[in-house]
């Protein structure tokens, strides 16, 4: 099948709305794109004309993603684009939609803590395994290849045996004395 994918660069327009469905969950949300471009005359940045997509993700990633995202954070979607013509109140209206295939936060504006989601448990997968890992991988078989089950919500993952997790996140704890640390520091201007 020849379809367009892209990789947009933006922010979370809308809420993230999330359905279960026959087929699985979707999430759908807007996603604006806004191009910058470097003035020369002025030595300043300036904003060029916002792009609205609607963006869908199905399955374990409209989950997780509904779990993650919120309203203005800034996000890299890369997904297989639509666009559609339809007919409101008697004008013809133009709307581009993303399929999206990976979602992630654009980390050139920030920072982001990744949690793994919790794996399926199968009949086929062994205890402890991660998939590609267990029967039907085959001897020899590269990692990841063996037979593939999405996440489901809700279910139990068992932590690989790395020693015990930390009572809190680390990084959330640095986070927190830095913060305190800069509000009890002082500074004066001459």
């Amino acid at each position: 099948m020849n379809d367009t994918t892209v990789t947009l660069v933006g922010n979370v327009a809308t809420a993230v709305e999330y359905r279960d469905t026959a087929t699985g969950g979707v999430a759908r949300f807007r996603f604006a794109v806004t191009a910058r471009r470097w003035d020369r005359e002025k030595g300043l940045w300036s904003d060029g004309p916002t792009s609205f997509y609607t963006v869908s993700a199905w399955r374990s990633l409209g989950a997780n993603l509904a779990a993650s995202v919120s309203v203005g954070e800034p996000l890299v979607v890369h997904g297989r684009l639509r666009v559609r013509e339809d007919e409101r109140d008697g004008q013809r209206k133009t709307f581009v939609d993303v399929a999206a295939l990976a979602v992630g936060h654009d980390l050139s504006r920030g920072t982001a803590a990744f949690r793994r989601a919790a794996r399926p448990l199968s009949a086929e997968a062994q205890p402890g395994a991660w998939p590609g890992e267990g029967p039907g991988a085959g001897p020899g078989a590269e990692p990841g290849t063996g037979p593939r089950t999405e996440p489901q919500v809700g279910a139990v993952e068992r932590a690989p045996a790395l020693g015990p997790a930390p009572e809190r996140d680390p990084w959330a704890v640095a986070a927190e004395e830095a913060a305190a640390e800069s509000a009890t520091r002082l500074v004066t201007v001459p």
